[in-house]
């Protein structure tokens, strides 16, 4: 077992795991009942194959991504349906590695980091959800890339694989205030400390003072290179296919009232109200819990990207108003880059990891005779969604008392 842990043989193996199941799937596809394939793997095969005609892939419904992606997976046509599938876990692989050179770069051994990256290269969560032709290993190993370059101090990769993964999925836009606060000017010791006698002065001054901070050149470049990526790729697809593209990959997923049952403590609420006139200001309200908890985290944490990173999309994805498991991914990645810093014993970590499980598990029960035997479980459904929030939080938190960095976050350079 301690030499399945070492850094080639771990890697290695995580690949062959990943490719024996693809195969295994394509057999399964083609003799059973119950498909192995992910059924957005057809969807983004069709969008694929609109484009190799010339047509714009939205003519294919459901489908909802950025351009980019059915591009990518143009040789799931010319080549072979089971490309899109390699491409994926060869992601998946890499941000393996990715968190790999995050750890080593925190000053952790070889050893001890392959130990922690086996948490996710091992992980039976993540292997099977690209296996079965899931994206959301493109855009872990984009976020982790944009981790890594802004812990190594390459500013301009940083900023480059940050807008793309923004325009690939619009959830890491959240990462925009904490990187800033990162980039920005020191404040001088001064501003920091005035006198609070001089009142509205003082306070007038600190404003200032911080807005002045948000003019370093770091943190200009970083924008002007991010928002280049993410402006040029919008700007060309927008050429491409018109306001179609806009509506379908990103306005959609920000008046989206998913009414059908998931883990978001807002689903019974939007169902309920899914012929209401408010509805569509219900939806846009439970943005706020959200914006309010992420403007916390990215100022209290913002020092330690890992970390504060992690607790974006952990709360981002816990307080969403469509949360289901494939959404886990999200913050699933970046929990190796925060596991080392944690002084939780191996008993309370493992019960904490059982606790989430058990929280999924209660909301399983109903959710299971809603959709396969056909009782109304709504309710029940809800309240185990609530349940699973109350248990996601406790997590959070004693994952917070619990952090102790390694060592103090650099401040960031350009190349």
């Amino acid at each position: 077992m301690s030499k399945l842990l070492e850094k080639r043989p771990l890697f290695i193996a995580s690949f062959i795991i990943r490719l024996v199941l693809v195969g295994y799937g394509e057999y399964q596809d083609r003799t059973m009942v119950v498909k192995f394939t992910d059924i957005d793997y057809h969807v983004f095969t069709d969008a694929a194959r609109f484009i190799t005609k010339g047509e714009s892939p939205y003519n294919r419904s459901t489908y909802r991504y950025t351009p980019l992606l059915a591009w990518l997976l143009t040789p799931n046509v010319y080549l072979s349906p089971m490309y899109g599938k390699l491409l994926f876990i060869t992601c998946d692989v890499l941000s393996g590695l990715l968190i790999y050179h995050i750890l080593r770069l925190q000053g952790l051994p070889s050893q001890v980091a392959c130990r922690v990256c086996s948490l996710w290269l091992l992980n039976p969560l993540p292997i099977g959800v690209s296996s079965r032709g899931n994206a959301e290993s493109l855009l872990a190993a984009l976020v982790l890339g944009t981790l890594l370059c802004m812990e190594g101090r390459r500013l301009v990769w940083a900023a480059m694989l940050y807008g793309l993964s923004v325009h690939m999925k619009i959830y890491p836009v959240t990462y925009a205030l904490p990187f800033a606060l990162v980039l920005r000017t020191p404040p001088e010791g001064g501003m920091e400390g005035g006198s609070r006698k001089e009142g509205w002065l003082w306070r007038g001054r600190r404003v200032l003072g911080f807005l002045r901070s948000l003019l370093s050149r770091d943190l200009l470049l970083f924008a002007t290179v991010a928002g280049g990526v993410f402006g040029g790729l919008n700007l060309l697809f927008y050429h491409m296919y018109g306001w179609e593209f806009l509506q379908e990959t990103y306005l959609y997923h920000l008046t989206r009232r998913d009414t059908r049952h998931n883990f978001s403590p807002y689903f019974y609420m939007l169902y309920l109200t899914a012929d209401s006139p408010w509805s569509l200001w219900l939806g846009l309200a439970a943005f706020l819990p959200q914006l309010v908890l992420l403007l916390q985290a990215s100022w209290s944490y913002h020092q330690d990207l890992g970390l504060c990173c992690f607790l974006h999309t952990a709360l981002f994805v816990s307080f969403n108003k469509v949360c289901t498991s494939q959404y886990f991914l999200w913050y699933l990645c970046l929990l190796p880059v925060v596991i080392p810093g944690l002084s939780l014993s191996p008993r309370r970590g493992g019960g904490l990891l059982l606790l989430w499980f058990a929280g999924q598990g209660i909301w399983l029960g109903p959710a299971y005779f809603l959709e396969f035997e056909g009782y109304n479980t709504f309710l029940l459904i809800w309240l185990a969604g609530l349940l699973f929030l109350v248990i996601n939080c406790y997590i959070l938190i004693q994952i917070i008392v619990h952090y102790r960095p390694a060592q103090t976050t650099i401040r960031l350079k350009t190349e």
